[in-house]
């Protein structure tokens, strides 16, 4: 499978928030009503196009159980992005986003993007969460934020094109080196930089 590059991301939040569900509906575009409960770190994969270049998103699914959190503190080094999620109808899984973003930038690069997700927007009819109070923690703490729905796909795929976007500005300021191994981004199998694929499409004077 041929890709420009590879970027390394990771679902983080409490248990039963529903990260493995979004992890499914966003490579297998499909939802899992019952679904187990991750033992360790799950992995999924999906190759995406973005600016004319192709990008594997590599994602692993972490434990939110307490218990395995050190676990889940292992794989945030050499991660180029979090996806950071909660559930908008369980009050204490935003409670404790605070903790889990104090975990997630001290064991990880400086580098790292995170998104924050309000999943289950499907049951909005259950919300503990306002939607405003979401906004506020991202704006406060300088994320992206978008309430999504793993059971019907709802702004599941922004989610992910959201930072891969972010990854992909960084790369391009050079604030990502994929020549530094523990910074999440690898070049792929396909090897051209994102400045050789500018130069190429200005020789070909496109407007």
């Amino acid at each position: 499978m041929s890709y420009n590059y590879l970027y390394k991301l990771v679902l983080i939040g409490d248990s039963g928030v529903g990260k493995s569900c979004l992890l499914l509906q966003f490579t297998d575009q499909r939802f899992q009503p019952v679904h187990d409960l991750t033992i360790g770190v799950e992995f999924g994969a999906r190759l995406i196009e973005y600016k004319k270049t192709k990008i594997r998103l590599q994602i692993w699914d972490t434990a939110g159980q307490e218990s395995f959190r050190s676990i889940t503190r292992s794989y945030y080094r050499g991660a180029a992005g979090a996806v950071l999620v909660y559930d908008i109808t369980r009050r204490e899984t935003f409670n404790h986003l605070a903790s889990w973003l104090d975990d997630a930038l001290q064991h990880s690069s400086p580098s790292l993007q995170i998104v924050l997700v309000g999943n289950k927007s499907d049951l909005s009819k259950r919300r503990a969460v306002n939607y405003e109070e979401g906004l506020n923690f991202a704006q406060e703490h300088g994320l992206t934020f978008l309430e999504t729905s793993a059971k019907t796909g709802e702004n599941v795929e922004q989610a992910f094109i959201q930072m891969t976007h972010r990854i992909y500005e960084k790369v391009k300021t050079g604030d990502f080196d994929p020549n530094i191994k523990l910074i999440g981004v690898k070049r792929g199998n396909n090897q051209i930089s994102l400045n050789e694929d500018e130069k190429k499409n200005e020789n070909n004077g496109c407007c």
